[in-house]
């Protein structure tokens, strides 16, 4: 089996740290469930839906790339399920400078065999381009996201899904936890 991963909020458990850096850029004016639920949509929603300013968005980015790897915490069982199969590849809206040092801290990096990232200027999820080309060079069997976003592209080109933490109607599978990968997909 060849997965294709969404990084934030699927491989990693980045929500806490964003939701900290976007309570303190917001002065603590809004909860931190409030924060993480607009989070979870996508970051550029929840720019949008705090309405931020060009400063307080320079801001939270300035904080994100100083996020230290041991603060975006992998999620428990997940490294069970990159080992266990054929081949690993990432889709993601991060850049590279951001995702490898993360992979190289848990020493992850050879899992992957292909990566797609910000900097390689394909078109913003939904359009699947991205997808295409990670299809075509490592035949995709499921694709694994967070967000209902993050699978629209594979349902489009027919590939299975699978929603983690998240019920959103509409993919194939739906994990809480890794450690039921094997039971319900394989």
């Amino acid at each position: 089996m060849n997965i294709l991963w969404d990084f934030d909020g699927t491989l990693f458990d980045t929500y806490p740290a964003y939701t900290e850096i976007f309570m303190d850029v917001l002065n603590h004016k809004y909860s931190a469930e409030e924060v993480s639920l607009q989070l979870k949509i996508s970051f550029s929603h929840a720019i949008s839906h705090f309405n931020l300013t060009e400063k307080q968005i320079k801001e939270t980015n300035r904080r994100g790339a100083l996020l230290k790897p041991e603060k975006l915490l992998p999620f428990d069982g997940v490294e069970r399920v990159l080992q266990a199969v054929e081949k690993n590849v990432i889709m993601t809206h991060k850049p590279r400078t951001a995702l490898l040092p993360i992979l190289h801290h848990y020493e992850w990096d050879h899992y992957f065999v292909d990566i797609v990232s910000c900097d390689d200027g394909f078109p913003r999820i939904p359009d699947p381009t991205a997808y295409i080309h990670l299809n075509e060079r490592n035949r995709v069997d499921l694709i694994i996201g967070d967000r209902e976003i993050d699978i629209l592209p594979g349902k489009s080109l027919g590939i299975k899904t699978c929603l983690f933490q998240n019920d959103t109607p509409g993919a194939d599978y739906y994990l809480r936890h890794y450690k039921d990968f094997f039971h319900l997909i394989l």
